[in-house]
């Protein structure tokens, strides 16, 4: 089973995979940031990194859990931007 989630934050866009036998991954703007490998059995964290648009780099933390359904938290230096909003 594979599960997808996606978001666009200020021109970049996420996507996060979690897949049950083949484990998690953070793409940026098309590219591999981080990976799990395996089985996750109740949660995981992914990072990455973005620039914006002064050069810096922002930090990406993904959080991915749940008991029955697999939820996703992905946070931009610390601030929640999935799956509360798109900017």
């Amino acid at each position: 089973m594979k599960k997808v989630f996606e978001t666009t934050y200020r021109g970049h866009h996420i996507i996060v995979e979690n897949t049950w036998f083949n484990g998690e991954k953070l793409f940026v703007d098309g590219k591999l940031q981080d990976q799990n490998l395996g089985f996750a059995f109740d949660r995981a964290t992914l990072r990455g990194v973005i620039t914006n648009n002064e050069g810096a780099h922002q930090n990406i933390k993904v959080s991915l859990g749940g008991a029955i359904t697999v939820e996703c938290r992905i946070f931009i230096d610390n601030e929640l931007i999935y799956p509360d909003h798109e900017v």
